[in-house]
């Protein structure tokens, strides 16, 4: 009779087994966590769009890929609100151009706007007009800005609401091009004479940098001093969070989380993949 040997050890390693295969995955959790803090703090990190103030260039519901080293890395470049460090590694001022997100001076939202001008520069609005350094910043009138009607998109007062080609409404506002003097060019709305339209001229103090919403009077931005859920004053470029380079996703607000294809209806497919 062939004799059987049964091997005593096999549950002992089995159950070594359990705890290393715990561990490993554990470990495994934990160097993903690592990779994505360091992706989002010092390489991409996603923004989304709440309101209309950079209206034409971004609309309420885009969702956009914001790149966080070309500034340097701050506290406020990182995720969780973490306060490791004062200033800024590697810093680097932006371009007058720049889509740039930043954290507000008073109550740390984050903003996004359009750098206007930097450290040196005399920046004064007359009637309307960008004047930059003394000279009137180019300000052509181009084709009208039409926008559907949305969940999250409605007509400002400055635009003209009217009855779109398919039969939903949509808004048509005055649109201008604008370039600076570096050749940035970028299109702004305009909804004619308000109070703001005039300001300065100052010159941008050391660390600061003047900042506008495209959507030059329906934006709360250096124009108005400093204050909670308002104007944001000259931001500190320490509080520069990273600069917006391309849209990774737009929706009109339409679409329901508990039906799943109002996800594709509500999609603006036109707009994603699209460079700032």
């Amino acid at each position: 009779m062939e004799e059987k040997t049964i091997d005593t050890n096999a549950p002992a390693e089995m159950a070594e087994n359990k705890p290393e295969s715990a561990a490993s995955f554990a470990w495994f959790v934990a160097k993903l966590a690592i990779v994505v803090l360091i992706f989002r703090s010092f390489i991409f990190a996603p923004f989304s769009i709440p309101s209309e103030s950079m209206l034409p260039t971004l609309w309420n519901g885009d969702y956009l890929l914001a790149a966080k080293w070309p500034y340097g890395i701050s506290s406020h470049s990182l995720p969780l609100g973490l306060d490791l460090f004062d200033g800024r590694i590697m810093e680097s001022q932006p371009e007058r151009g720049d889509v740039v997100i930043f954290k507000h001076p008073v109550d740390g939202s984050e903003y996004i706007k359009r750098a206007i001008a930097l450290p040196g520069d005399t920046v004064e609005i007359r009637d309307g007009q960008l004047v930059l350094n003394g000279t009137a910043v180019p300000k052509q009138r181009i084709d009208d800005f039409i926008i559907p009607v949305t969940s999250n998109t409605d007509c400002a007062w400055g635009a003209m609401q009217e009855t779109a080609p398919d039969g939903g409404q949509q808004c048509r506002y005055a649109r201008f091009r604008e370039t600076l003097p570096s050749g940035a060019s970028y299109d702004v709305l305009d909804f004619g004479e308000t109070p703001a339209d005039n300001y300065g001229p100052i010159i941008v103090p050391e660390g600061r940098m003047f900042v506008m919403g495209d959507n030059r009077d329906n934006s709360q931005d250096s124009r108005f001093p400093a204050a909670a859920g308002h104007g944001v004053g000259l931001v500190p470029q320490d509080n520069l969070v990273g600069r917006a380079t391309v849209l990774m996703w737009s929706t009109d607000g339409s679409a329901q989380w508990l039906l799943p294809w109002t996800w594709f209806s509500a999609a603006r497919w036109g707009r994603i993949g699209g460079g700032l």
